[in-house]
């Protein structure tokens, strides 16, 4: 816990929707108060003059790989990239190994997260050991932490299974995040199903094994009065599916990746794997369809979905390397680059989406600079121009696509409960 005073920077606050001059005093780890508009000429401990002061960014979607896959990433490793990337709470993927399936999992998880930089929330697996076939102990892992559930890396292919789990969470009022795609459609691809995969001679996983699914989950939730936000979505299809379904007032949320609105599947050409995810990356039509879903607001949340391999995984053939990019540390960077200095969403609009809007979702409390909450606060620097470099990611895995790519905005300062925790100011 510590007091600062943060002066001098423009704050975003996407609670009231203020853009502009202000003063944030920290007292005690707690915002004690916001000066908006000022002009007192007050000086703080941090000088914030040409940034953004935000309220702590929030990733709904990484996976920390522990327990089981320490070598790729630990909890606190993973809070290391977190906190450089800007982020000051984060949810993680139960498909660790065991997966997140039981109260002495999330224990283990919320033990682990004591250490961490960052406020670190487990999510437990909708079904035992996530195979689909028979729901986890859902009730038991709320009742220690769990802030949602999900069989990420699965769709849930039973759709009797999935109607019961979401009736289950409609008790329990918390979201399912389904990972949406149909094995027998997806059939073991690789890449998008299209030009480029016939031209490769890869098999690809067409655009309707995500739709269906997607569909699928928003009759069912509009079927038992439940609520489920759709993970890592990525096809126009998809966008105008989770559009209708908002203008029938069914409750769906559904999120993206900054992969799948700045890369497209004529990359794969290049066999480099870290173009290598799931749901893989589609045409340049679908990109457009994602950037508009985020400007109309069909597309609620912006994570990451930070997957890391280690460099030996990510060396195999295509075919056989395992799916997944880091994002944590890039994040800020791609979405300012690409969303914020394209006109596609305003500052404002792109914090309330990487903030408030998954901590809405997951409710928890983050994503707002009211007086009394803890201080967790992003500076931002939107003019800071950087070169994405390896030698300077604080996880443990290097597989970013971004390498070498110079990009406009960055984070300079995160600040967790009035602590710094990361700084390049």
């Amino acid at each position: 816990m510590s007091d600062l005073t943060i002066s001098g920077g423009t704050i975003v606050d996407p609670v009231d929707g203020y853009f502009g001059p202000g003063v944030i005093i920290v007292k005690k780890g707690l915002i004690a108060e916001v000066i908006k508009k000022d002009k007192s000429g007050i000086k703080g401990d941090i000088d914030a003059s040409g940034k953004l002061v935000c309220p702590g960014l929030v990733d709904m979607h990484v996976h920390f790989r522990e327990p089981g896959f320490e070598y790729k990433e630990t909890i606190f490793s993973g809070s290391q990239a977190a906190a450089a990337g800007g982020f000051t709470s984060v949810a993680c993927m139960p498909n660790t190994e065991p997966a997140l399936d039981n109260q002495e999992a999330i224990k283990f998880v919320i033990h682990k997260a004591r250490e961490a930089l960052v406020n670190v929330y487990p999510i437990g697996a909708v079904t035992k050991r996530r195979e689909g076939k028979e729901l986890a102990e859902m009730a038991d892992m709320q009742g220690i932490g769990a802030v949602a559930f999900s069989d990420d890396g699965n769709g849930i292919q039973n759709s009797d299974i999935m109607r019961k789990a979401l009736e289950y969470c409609r008790m329990l009022e918390v979201p399912i995040i389904s990972h949406c795609e149909y094995d027998d459609l997806a059939n073991s691809g690789v890449m998008n199903e299209g030009v480029v995969s016939t031209v490769l001679g890869m098999k690809g996983k067409p655009r309707v094994s995500e739709e269906l699914m997607i569909a699928r989950d928003i009759m069912l939730a509009d079927y038992t009065g439940s609520y489920v936000h759709i993970a890592h979505v990525t096809t126009a299809g998809g966008v105008e599916i989770i559009k209708r379904a908002k203008r029938k007032n069914i409750k769906v949320t559904a999120e993206t990746c900054p992969h799948y609105f700045t890369l497209s599947d004529e990359l794969v050409k290049s066999f480099n794997t870290s173009y290598k995810v799931n749901p893989p990356l589609r045409t340049k039509k679908d990109i457009t369809a994602i950037k508009k879903g985020l400007s109309l607001g069909v597309i609620d949340v912006i994570a990451t979905d930070h997957a890391p391999h280690a460099y030996e995984e990510k060396a195999l053939e295509f075919d056989y390397a395992p799916s997944g990019i880091i994002g944590l540390e890039t994040a800020v960077g791609l979405v300012s680059t690409e969303l914020v200095r394209k006109n596609v969403l305003s500052w404002p609009e792109a914090i309330k989406i990487m903030s408030l809007a998954p901590a809405k979702i997951l409710n928890i409390p983050a994503g707002t600079l009211k007086v009394g909450v803890p201080a967790d606060i992003t500076i931002i620097d939107p003019e800071l121009e950087w070169k994405v470099s390896e030698n300077d990611f604080r996880s443990l895995s290097k597989n970013s696509p971004y390498i070498g790519r110079k990009l406009t905005g960055r984070p300079v300062c995160t600040i967790v409960a009035g602590k710094k925790v990361f700084e390049l100011l």
